[in-house]
């Protein structure tokens, strides 16, 4: 079987999460040798402070949840948790722009995050797929990966629908190895982890991740 854990970003992205909840998602991940640990740019020093020494990337979500923010407070958000430690942005692309047919305006938000990241962090976007259309989903991955993006990630988990094998699939056949996909929102357990990786996510975002795993190893539910 696949290294799973590898794939994970283990998250927690809760408005009311506290700095002890965010030292035990480090502790956790350290221990289980995740790919990163996902959280809003106000824990990013924390985060990057106690993964200090370990593999494990600090990843920091820009412009969450709703990407309806200026591109400048996009960047200034990338520049600060960049400052403190991250290796990597999970950014919200501006899905207004894309529902109001301006893919201009939403490649220059992406391309100024990337370029605010150049060479220090990689950057995933954000499609929020449950607002668009299969086109607009196509369209979005197209927008993205001539942006400069390392990763399209299909959800915040915020918003009225998470990741699908369907949209996983889609998103891998549109980014044709341009990019990478994350899969994120909903994911619990190992086989809807499975799914996804075998529909072309080589990234599991999950506030489950360690479940994710000890499922894996035969010590959770089968």
């Amino acid at each position: 079987m696949i290294e799973i854990n590898s794939y994970i970003d283990s998250t927690l992205l809760r408005p009311e999460a506290t700095e002890t909840q965010v030292a035990k998602l480090c502790e956790d991940a350290a221990i289980f040798e995740f790919a990163s640990v996902c959280v809003n740019s106000c824990h990013a020093e924390l985060v990057s402070g106690l993964l200090a020494g370990t593999a494990v990337k600090t990843c920091v979500v820009i412009g969450f949840p709703l990407g309806a923010v200026a591109t400048e407070a996009k960047v200034a958000e990338a520049e600060y948790a960049i400052g403190r430690g991250a290796g990597e942005l999970d950014m919200v692309m501006s899905i207004g722009a894309l529902k109001s047919g301006k893919p201009e305006a939403v490649q220059k938000d992406i391309r100024a995050v990337v370029d605010a990241a150049e060479g220090k962090a990689l950057v995933k976007v954000i499609l929020e797929v449950c607002l668009l259309s299969d086109e607009e989903k196509v369209e979005a991955c197209h927008i993205a990966v001539d942006a400069g993006a390392d990763f399209v990630k299909t959800s915040t988990g915020f918003s009225t629908a998470g990741a699908t094998v369907h949209d996983v699939r889609l998103m891998s056949e549109s980014v044709s190895g341009r990019a990478r996909v994350k899969a994120s929102g909903g994911i619990k357990d190992l086989a809807a982890a499975l799914s996804m990786i075998d529909a072309g996510a080589t990234r599991i975002g999950t506030s489950s991740g360690v479940a994710i795993v000890l499922e894996a190893r035969g010590e959770g539910p089968s």
